[in-house]
This record gives C-alpha cells, sequence and structure tokens, in this order.
C-alpha cells in the first residue's frame, strides 16, 4: 500500500483538482479529505454516505449548582473568563484545561465532552472516500484528521487497496502535519508565482522536518515561464522531484462547475499533462 498526500503551502493552488484526478486514475483508492476545515473533495466525489460518527475533540466544564459552594476559586484560576459571577461555565469560552475541576474542592465540576464535528464512510466510482466535517468555530481539527486518517488505513488494510490518496489542507499548521502522518510522499502543487513558491518552500521543510519526500507539481506554468523555471531550478539543487507542469486553461473551472474529475471532463492537453504526472508519481514510489 503505498500512501500519498497532496498539500499546497496555500490555498487555491488546485491541489483538490489535481488529487480527485489522481483518485479517478487510480485502480479503486481509498481517498481522505483531510481539509476538514473546508471539506470539498466531496463536490468531484459525488459520495453516498454509509457510516456517521461523532467526533468529540476536546471537554468544556460543567458546574453542578447542587453541589457547587461558590468559594470561588474556579474564577481566581481561570484564564479564560469562562465562569460567570453566579458560576455558570460558558461551553463556548471554556478552553478545557480542567484546572478548574481539579481545584474545586466540592467536586462540582466536571468535563463533558465537546461536540465538534462528524465524520463520514463514503461510497464513491473511484474507490472509499473518509470525509469529514468540523463545527462552525470548532477548534482540534489536526485530531479530527487524524481520526479520518485511521479510519481510512483501517479500510485499506480490509480491503487490500493498493493506493491510499489524501486531500490535504492549505498552510503547514497542526492540520497539515497530522495529513503527513504515515505518507510515503508529499506531493506539493504551486503556482508560478511568488507567495505560491514561498508557501512551497515552507511545506518541503514540513515534510522533510518529518523525514517525508517532497516532489512538486507547477500548475498554471504558463502564467509565468520565469518563474516555473526558477521553481524547477530551486527542485533540481533541492533534489527534489518535479513532477511536471500543467498548463492553465478554462477546462479546469469547467470540470470543477460539473462536478467531475478533471481527466474525465475531457481536455486532451491537461489530461496528458496528468498522466503524465500521474505515472511519474508511480515511478517515484518504486
Amino acid at each position: 500500500m503505498k500512501h500519498i498526500v497532496v498539500i499546497s503551502g496555500k490555498g487555491g493552488t488546485g491541489k483538490t483538482t489535481l488529487t480527485a484526478s489522481f483518485c479517478a486514475l487510480a485502480d479503486k483508492p481509498v481517498i481522505i479529505d483531510c481539509d476538514v476545515d473546508a471539506a470539498d473533495m466531496h463536490l468531484l466525489m459525488h459520495p453516498q454516505i454509509r457510516q456517521r460518527e461523532d467526533f468529540s475533540g476536546g471537554k468544556y466544564a460543567v458546574i453542578d449548582s447542587a453541589k457547587c459552594i461558590s468559594c470561588g476559586k474556579c474564577r481566581e484560576v481561570c484564564r479564560f473568563d469562562a465562569i460567570s459571577p453566579d458560576f455558570k461555565a460558558d461551553m463556548f469560552s471554556c478552553e478545557g484545561c480542567e484546572l478548574c475541576s481539579r481545584i474545586c474542592p466540592a467536586n462540582a465540576i466536571q468535563m463533558t465532552d465537546r461536540l465538534s464535528g462528524k465524520w463520514f464512510v463514503s461510497d464513491t466510482k473511484y474507490g472509499t472516500l473518509v470525509h469529514a466535517e468540523l463545527g462552525i468555530g470548532e477548534e482540534n481539527s489536526g485530531k479530527l484528521v487524524s481520526k479520518v486518517k485511521q479510519a481510512a488505513f483501517d479500510i485499506a488494510n480490509d480491503t487490500g487497496a493498493k493506493w491510499v490518496i489524501a486531500d490535504g489542507p492549505p498552510g503547514t499548521g497542526c492540520p497539515v502535519m497530522a495529513s503527513l502522518s504515515g505518507a510515503n510522499l508529499a506531493i506539493i502543487v504551486t503556482e508560478p508565482t511568488l507567495s505560491a513558491m514561498h508557501d512551497m518552500k515552507r511545506a518541503i521543510e514540513t515534510a522533510s522536518h518529518f523525514n517525508i519526500p517532497s516532489a512538486v507539481i507547477v500548475n498554471k506554468w504558463d502564467l509565468n515561464e520565469d518563474n516555473t523555471a526558477e521553481i524547477e531550478r530551486f527542485c533540481a539543487e533541492a533534489k527534489i522531484t518535479a513532477l511536471g507542469r500543467i498548463s492553465f486553461k478554462q477546462a479546469a473551472s469547467e470540470a470543477v462547475s460539473a462536478g467531475v474529475p478533471l481527466v474525465e471532463y475531457g481536455n486532451d492537453q491537461m489530461t496528458k499533462e496528468i498522466k503524465a504526472i500521474w505515472e511519474k508519481t508511480q515511478q517515484c514510489l518504486k
């Protein structure tokens, strides 16, 4: 089983569009949408949900008024002002540190699981999709990413899948680190712009920190040929595989609007480019 994660360092580079095409080209992979804060793989995969599970990403304090002796110790130690003068805990302000429950002499404070979102296992024409939905304003998206990844690996082991393909979140924070866990290859999709080039380097550094090899794809390469050449020069000097280039064509946005992977939309040039990149990806993993 080979596990690849497609990341970008920044949003809007086209990683989800490319990941969906990889899923269409692979042989029934297990697919993971690791961008739980703004999941969008389902727009191209059209999943049929067969399993729903709640996700609790943390805890919040609940004060039992019958036991509370109004000593005020919980208010003294709470750094988040989550406890009101009448000793009611605000679940939205509470950070779940548990200090109030530990210091309460009357044992009147209990920590309760916070429902932070849901995760799903779905069937698609391309393979099983494991995806999630983080609640509005909720945190701990890294933990939710780890949850969906573990579920995906369990499915892959049970079914004998040859590929686990993950669409990672943008940036280089905790969700990206969780997405990279256990990966054989981090594929970084970038654009020939200064901001995208900067964020590409940060993504490479993040993957390198976890000893995960990186490879780079330049999307919309023909928008700035000089910057594209600079990206490929950087990859050559850093001994990072440049998997290829993808042209800037209207067909990409049309495929997204139609809700299909780009390789199935029918643009011969872009389909040829993505298929060549997929072949080179397989060679890298050998």
